[in-house]
């Protein structure tokens, strides 16, 4: 029994360490992330949105599921601290423990371990063992918690980029943000629109570099229920898509690149998630939505060449990325936006405490397990 406590003992440890510094420290790669951290938030996220589809408000909704997140990293440090307190009473009955003249409990030893990981007065045992493994724990408990201490920063420093960015699309492409909105705001002047999708190719790769390091960042909400960090992403999918066939020269270049970055995201962060591809069950843009589209750039006075927009080359694009954008939509609970806006959603700018119509519409809102619309 004393052989398989030490054997538990180390394994529980290094799994803690392990995880904590390839979650922290260490980039992430695309296929291989922490183990531990993987299953807590699978398992923990599951039953989250499972719980946030009974939801019938969608505003409720999205702050029920905006608190995952940030309670997931708190949960996941318990998780890390619970790891070695436990790996260390195990070592320590297994020593064996030695208190007042007697051999300690696996009760002493949990008792123990706890104190000694937050440096809190203890009596000192007797064998030399233990009391050298209670420095030891110590300095792990000091290393994760300054870890987390200084994580934590640069945590909410990547959010507070990514959300400047979606905040920022809301006058220039509606809300929720639609390619359609941004292409008859913005594609009057050349330039303009050359400079949007620039700053967006940007945007994409820091967004690629920061959740595939940290994906726990993909489980953290956007401010607004009616926007999200997928919703503006395939929205500069969708624009740049449309812009590639209908543009010439460096405006085609760009939104070449732009196009390349976005989906390169979306599908890395698909595998991070293992969310498999599938094909959305209806069609974004069906014909008619893309005619009413060509109407309303033509009525706007648009730079872009829509002579030269096919629409089977449309959809020879767009295959290229909706069924990873579906993926992660059906994952996280986000609906994708739609081609063209809705008109009874005005811009977030608009709306006030003492003019906002309703409730609105939350990125949720298509997941519930009720058809209930949200009050």
């Amino acid at each position: 029994m004393r052989l398989l406590a030490v054997a538990g003992g180390f394994a529980l440890i290094g799994l803690a360490l392990f995880d904590g510094f390839n979650t922290v420290v260490l980039p992430r790669r695309v296929r291989h992330g922490p183990a531990l951290s993987n299953a807590f938030y699978k398992t923990t996220w599951r039953l989250c949105a499972a719980a946030g589809r009974h939801i019938e408000n969608g505003r409720r909704r999205e702050e029920f599921l905006s608190i995952f997140g940030p309670l997931s990293l708190l949960s996941l440090l318990v998780l890390w601290v619970a790891a070695i307190v436990v790996g260390f009473a195990l070592l320590q009955w297994a020593a064996p423990l030695e208190l007042g003249g007697r051999h300690g409990h696996i009760a002493d030893a949990l008792y123990l371990s706890a104190c000694s990981i937050v440096t809190i007065a203890f009596r000192e045992p007797q064998n030399a063992l233990s009391r050298l493994m209670i420095p030891i724990e110590a300095g792990f408990g000091f290393a994760i918690f300054g870890l987390v201490v200084g994580y934590l920063p640069m945590l909410y420093q990547s959010y507070s980029g990514r959300e400047l960015r979606i905040s920022m699309l809301d006058a220039r492409a509606g809300s929720p943000p639609s390619a359609g909105e941004l292409l008859v705001r913005q594609s009057t002047n050349r330039d303009n629109l050359k400079r949007q999708l620039a700053d967006w190719e940007e945007w994409a790769a820091e967004l690629l570099e920061d959740h595939l390091s940290y994906p726990m960042l993909a489980y953290f909400r956007s401010q607004h229920a009616n926007q999200s960090w997928l919703g503006a992403l395939t929205a500069m999918l969708d624009s740049s898509s449309f812009v590639m066939l209908s543009s010439e020269g460096e405006l085609q270049r760009q939104s070449c690149l732009t196009f390349a970055i976005c989906r390169h995201a979306l599908v890395d962060l698909a595998t991070v998630f293992d969310a498999q591809p599938k094909e959305p069950p209806e069609s974004r843009l069906p014909d008619h939505s893309l005619d009413d589209l060509i109407a309303r750039l033509k009525s706007a006075h648009t730079c872009l060449l829509l002579d030269h927009v096919w629409p089977e080359a449309l959809a020879d694009l767009r295959r290229q990325y909706e069924s990873y954008a579906f993926a992660l939509s059906r994952h996280f609970l986000i609906a994708l936006p739609q081609w063209l806006p809705d008109p009874d959603h005005p811009d977030n700018w608009r709306a006030t405490a003492w003019n906002h119509p309703g409730s609105g519409f939350a990125v949720s809102d298509p997941f519930l397990s009720k058809p209930h619309r949200s009050r």
